[in-house]
């Protein structure tokens, strides 16, 4: 018996990847030596004479942290959209301070993850791929199976989105968008960032348990079980979409965590 689909073996494969080049990128602008003097001899000037006034402002200037919202840098500052085509609304950046979201608002940044234009992309692609693999065999093939599968796909993506992005968190008081750290090493903002599958805000900026995420997707798992197959609704299989919903809400959480350093290393974006 298969446990998992392809398809979905190889969504983990895609956020991993891109979590793991957006990681590389901000080991390899972490590690240049933008610190070091160009000039050696100017170096040696400045270690007999002190530094001048000019060197001193540098220098402050680059003790100063890196993430500064007035300016136009995008170090530690999320963009609107990942590449220009993902949605990254719910992206906060560094240090940014942001009022408590209403009703209102959670409602309509579910909506708009759950219907982005990328949405319909992904979800046409991925359906094309669960046909092809014969994912769902009460579904067949031909048109009439393909559009099976779509609405099905999209069903699962619009129903995790609200559950996790509004029901819950409209009910409960929490704030469900992304905080980026932006500082600190590896280890520390790679735990940060999964670790906010079971750690998030409420609306008055403490730290509470992320029943949103935890119990959300589960419902949103459950709920699916009203228009699958009956073969799907095993006990088993909802369980492995709801562990794979909250696995892959971690690793998009660890990829806008590093997205800001890979914009910059490769795409030296202004704000």
């Amino acid at each position: 018996m298969r446990i998992l689909s392809l398809s979905v073996a190889r969504r983990w494969l895609v956020l991993f990847t891109l979590v793991g080049l957006s990681m590389a990128c901000a080991f390899a602008q972490s590690g240049d030596n933008s610190a070091l003097p160009d000039d050696p001899s100017s170096a040696l000037s400045q270690s007999a004479n002190g530094p001048s006034a000019p060197v001193a402002a540098s220098q402050s200037q680059q003790a100063a942290p890196k993430s500064d919202p007035q300016n136009g840098s995008l170090e530690g500052k999320q963009t609107k959209r990942i590449l220009g085509i993902v949605p990254n609304f719910r992206s906060v950046s560094v240090d940014e301070k942001l009022p408590p979201e209403s009703v209102k608002d959670k409602f309509k940044e579910s909506s708009e993850d759950a219907f982005d234009y990328s949405d319909f992309i992904f979800v046409a692609l991925l359906a094309g791929v669960d046909q092809a693999e014969g994912s769902y065999p009460e579904f067949h093939q031909g048109m009439v199976g393909y559009g099976r599968y779509y609405w099905h796909s999209l069903a699962d993506q619009a129903d995790e989105d609200y559950q996790v992005e509004f029901v819950f968190p409209a009910a409960l008081h929490q704030d469900s968008r992304y905080y980026t750290l932006g500082r600190g090493g590896f280890p520390k903002r790679i735990f940060y960032a999964f670790s906010r599958i079971v750690v998030t805000r409420t609306d008055n900026g403490n730290e509470t348990f992320n029943t949103s995420e935890i119990v959300g997707a589960g419902a949103a798992a459950g709920i699916s079980d009203l228009y699958y197959p009956s073969r799907e609704r095993t006990w088993t299989k909802t369980g492995q979409r709801w562990v794979l919903n909250v696995g892959l809400d971690g690793a998009t959480f660890m990829f806008k965590e590093f997205w800001p350093d890979l914009n910059n290393k490769f795409f030296h974006q202004k704000n």
